[in-house]
């Protein structure tokens, strides 16, 4: 073989390896099983998801968690949490959310589907050394244990305000309140006016909070529609500060009756060095009509010059990896 062939043969394969990287998808879903109400973070320089594990509420007893170097290749960290962990939860533990806070994560979770105020579960927190445990319980008992403005203590979502203060954004049944979490979480402090829960819920708010700042804006998304339909979907306002007041200014997650439906209950991972962001979130495959039948998955997340979120685009091919620095 001359040196000529052999040249052209080289840069032939150094092209096509140079393709197969740049075209490298995550596909959706992204891992196997039924997972559903993702957060997804990042911690060390890897990305982490936290979901439910999608069960009946008798069998979704404990969580697992996953992790990747590039959002294409992830890997099982299995049942970091569960209720030989948690006493008081017996079923139903679920929306995981999760904070790193001086060498420590603080994993805040939802236990036992209470119903009314003389039932015993709420949102408690777990806490550990590494993102995938071992995890212990950190209070003993539920932080949130009742119905305060309507609001059924599920769905909890931990949010560090530029401040470095921490928040809990939560509720379900309608109502949305935020709380200012203590600097070691172990209860909350006043509000100015006194208060310590403030109702933040916006119009057609079900469950699922989230909420990120771009641009010196809060952007508060919820999730609408009944969780065990195809309406499941994700809507979003947005606001000067974390409590409002936000104003629902439209949908951009929901489902398309050519790729899955019922898709919502999200989180929203940005790359920190860049304005890059991933929604990832829960949907129901195509011909699935039971409840729990949810998969987790990612697509990209755009906005326009004025800062509104771009209607997601939900696909099967997932986002392209993208190694973090």
């Amino acid at each position: 073989m001359n040196l000529k062939k052999v040249l052209v043969i080289c840069l032939f394969s150094c092209c096509c390896f140079q393709l197969s990287a740049q075209t490298k998808i995550s596909g959706n879903p992204l891992f196997t099983g039924w997972y559903a109400d993702p957060e997804g973070t990042i911690f060390n320089h890897q990305y982490w998801i936290f979901p439910t594990y999608s069960a009946p509420y008798n069998q979704q007893v404990f969580m697992d968690a996953f992790s990747s170097t590039d959002l294409t290749n992830w890997q099982k960290h299995p049942r970091i949490i569960d209720t030989s962990i948690i006493r008081w939860a017996k079923r139903a533990m679920w929306a995981p959310s999760i904070t790193e806070k001086d060498g420590k994560y603080y994993l805040f979770f939802g236990a036992n589907d209470i119903q009314n105020n003389q039932q015993t579960g709420g949102i408690g927190i777990a806490v550990a050394d590494h993102p995938d445990g071992p995890y212990k319980d950190y209070l003993g008992k539920p932080l949130i244990d009742s119905f305060i403005n309507g609001a059924q203590p599920i769905d909890q979502f931990v949010f560090k305000d530029k401040d470095g203060e921490y928040y809990l954004i939560y509720g379900g049944w309608r109502h949305c309140n935020i709380v200012h979490l203590k600097n070691d979480f172990t209860g909350f402090l006043p509000m100015k006016d006194g208060t310590l829960f403030k109702e933040i819920t916006p119009e057609h708010y079900v469950e699922g909070p989230f909420m990120f700042i771009r641009n010196g804006k809060y952007y508060f998304m919820w999730s609408e529609g009944g969780w065990t339909g195809p309406d499941y979907s994700v809507a979003y306002a947005m606001a000067d500060s974390p409590f409002g007041p936000f104003k629902r200014i439209g949908k951009i997650l929901q489902q398309d009756t050519t790729v899955a439906t019922g898709a919502g209950h999200h989180s929203v991972i940005h790359l920190p060095k860049e304005d890059k962001w991933y929604i990832v979130y829960h949907r129901r495959p195509l011909g699935q009509t039971d409840g729990n039948a949810r998969v987790t998955c990612i697509d990209k997340m755009e906005f326009d010059a004025n800062g509104y979120i771009l209607p997601v685009k939900i696909t099967s091919k997932g986002v392209a990896a993208q190694p973090l620095d």
